[in-house]
């Protein structure tokens, strides 16, 4: 396949920076890059030091010193307090998601409520704090690429990254004097840097594996339209599995157990495995020296060494095909991100995997960056692409008796609007509390809640006949606001959602799995609670009938009536759905001629004195 985006390489005629006017962020857990672009041609910028890639991390100082980069880097690795690494994971995350975390974090977190806070350089910050700096540090190193003053940007976030974490992502950009033009997905922005939105057709595999994590997003092109059809992936599985599987074969040739070493020999040895890594990706064999001995490992046996962690990310693969209802043959090109995928064995089974030869004429560490420039110049240059996102969860509302309500299923292309009309439940009720709620299951107390407000002013009317449409939008950057307006009064509330806390990805992924585990249940739960509220609701509504129009029957059918009515709270209380519509098919039954009198009454009223049969003669006529 012939790319049509142009990567700059050093020595070439430089870009005209002088028609940049935004930049690409990506916002990585371990590195960062930001790049310019300028029509089809994109770089990434260097540091002063001759760096693409900014070290994640940050130094606080006791002494109001902030250091970003590769001499924050040296502090956190020689365990230096202050030092704050991998920030990326907390960003939209409370104290209550990161407990099982606390005592193995190498940073001190502040014991309170809500946002994460954490304890460095005798101050408490936050994970949008620590990332406004790397940001700041981005947009030092393009501003003096371009001279000028840098004020916008796009910046990527992961496919997974859920509505808290991506306005965190944004009040970090806030915080650091950048506008967001867009927020995409890493996914999208490595199709972007292939230049697969210039004509490229057909579905495309994603395939990043990076240092921690791992990741696959299939994506149909069509006519410079992304679409994102499925994702998967493992946020426990990178290359850093790579180093200990090379840390633990040196360490049993050298007959040395792990609790032989001091803790500053462990990281010297994974290192030293990092850089036999690195070898081998253009080496047939390399030489590890260890306290005082060499010691040589073989491409073949790094290969035997790592094949597990490789073949897991071809399970991911085959799951994510299979969710997309995708075989292999239906795939035209995979892309490679994440510098990981230098690794030989990765990309010999991606390639048997898929049939084809992947596409690794891109830097792995640099693609995400130089899609993202590439979207920043298309919107301030007006030749905006059209990339169609996805949620990753669906998001509804609580309804009567704890049910979840999706207005916008999982996996819908963003951006998106989605209305539904709701009504009351009671007669009189004048205000609607709503529940918003992110998940698969069918129960509320099953998902997760993002916020809730209230609706007021609801004129008192008989139950069900208010009309409230509640409207859920999610922007191109994922976030999602919700609006609900009452249709008689106009009466109208909106809530931009925007917890203090988010979802981690492996949370999301137990989410789905847990709806996928429990479906049936899930779904025996949701009916049951149905056939409740039904009954229930029938139970309101046939009590207001009698206390209205009571004359209507007879001193013998009105004790009938409020037995069975009697029988029927009872049933709701219970757990056995089909004796509860029993017992509901048998009030009907009961209470049918008693409807009936009150519909000539109501009609009689209406047409001033004539009868039903009267009316139905006249219909007819």
């Amino acid at each position: 396949m012939s790319h049509l985006l142009q990567i700059h390489e050093p020595g070439q005629t430089p870009l005209p920076h002088e028609d940049t006017a935004a930049v690409g962020i990506d916002l990585g857990t371990t590195h960062s890059v930001v790049a310019i672009a300028s029509g089809e041609r994109a770089e990434v910028v260097h540091n002063i030091h001759g760096h693409a890639l900014v070290p994640s991390v940050v130094y606080y100082g006791e002494d109001g010193l902030v250091e970003v980069g590769y001499p924050a880097k040296k502090r956190y690795e020689a365990g230096q307090k202050g030092a704050i690494a991998s920030i990326k994971r907390l960003m939209g995350r409370g104290v209550e998601d990161i407990k099982p975390l606390l005592g193995n974090m190498p940073y001190e977190i502040a014991q309170q409520a809500g946002i994460v806070r954490i304890k460095a350089g005798g101050r408490e910050v936050t994970a949008v704090e620590v990332s406004a700096e790397i940001l700041k540090e981005l947009k030092k190193n393009a501003e003096r690429a371009l001279g000028k003053e840098v004020t916008k940007a796009v910046i990527t976030v992961p496919a997974y990254f859920d509505d808290a974490a991506r306005a965190a992502t944004k009040d970090a950009a806030k915080l650091a004097g950048l506008e967001v033009l867009r927020l995409i997905n890493e996914p999208t922005a490595a199709a972007l840097a292939y230049g697969l939105d210039k004509g490229a057709q057909g579905i495309y595999a994603i395939y990043d594996l990076g240092g921690g994590t791992f990741d696959i997003s299939l994506l149909k092109l069509e006519q410079g339209v992304f679409q994102v059809l499925s994702t998967g992936g493992d946020t426990a599985l990178g290359g850093d599995d790579f180093d200990q599987a090379i840390a633990a074969w040196l360490l049993a040739e050298l007959k040395l157990g792990a609790t032989a070493l001091r803790s500053e020999e462990v990281g010297a040895l994974v290192a030293l495995a990092r850089e036999a890594k690195h070898r081998l990706s253009t080496e047939e064999s390399t030489l590890l020296q260890y306290r005082e001995k060499s010691i040589a490992i073989t491409r073949r046996h790094f290969d035997d060494l790592i094949t597990l962690y490789v073949d897991k990310t071809i399970a991911v693969c085959t799951q994510a095909l299979a969710d997309a209802k995708l075989s292999t043959a239906d795939i035209k090109g995979v892309v490679m991100v994440g510098g990981s995928t230098r690794v030989k064995l990765v990309i010999e089974r991606v390639g048997e995997f898929f049939s084809k030869p992947p596409l690794t004429d891109v830097n792995p560490d640099e693609v995400v960056a130089l899609g993202a420039a590439i979207q920043a110049y298309g919107l301030t240059q007006g030749s905006d692409n059209l990339l169609i996102d996805v949620i990753p969860l669906s998001l509804g509302l609580e309804t009567m008796g704890g049910l979840c309500e999706k207005i916008i299923e999982r996996n819908t292309p963003i951006p998106v609007s989605v209305s539904q009309e709701f009504t009351t439940y009671q007669d009189g009720q004048t205000g609607m509390q709503l529940q918003i709620v992110q998940g698969e299951r069918e129960m509320v107390a099953d998902n997760r809640s993002l916020a809730k407000f209230e609706l007021a002013g609801i004129p008192p009317l008989p139950a069900g006949i208010a009309r409230i449409k509640v409207t859920f939008s999610v922007d191109a950057d994922g976030l999602l606001t919700v609006s609900a307006e009452e249709k008689t009064t106009g009466a109208r509330q909106s809530v931009h959602v925007k917890p203090a806390y988010g979802l981690a990805p492996e949370q999301i992924e137990k989410m789905l799995l847990d709806s996928m585990q429990n479906a049936q249940k899930d779904m025996n739960e949701r009916l049951l609670a149905e056939a409740r509220v039904e009954a229930r609701r029938a139970v309101i509504e046939l009590e207001s009938a009698v206390k209205q129009d009571g004359d209507l029957l007879s001193d013998a059918e009105r004790k009938q009536v409020e037995r069975q009515i009697a029988v029927v709270h009872t049933a709701a209380q219970g757990d056995d759905r089909d004796y509860i519509a029993a017992e509901m098919q048998e009030l009907g039954r009961i209470a049918a001629g008693f409807a009936e009198r009150r519909m000539d009454r109501a009609i009689g009223v209406a047409l001033k004195g004539a009868h039903i049969d009267t009316v139905e003669t006249k219909k007819h006529a």
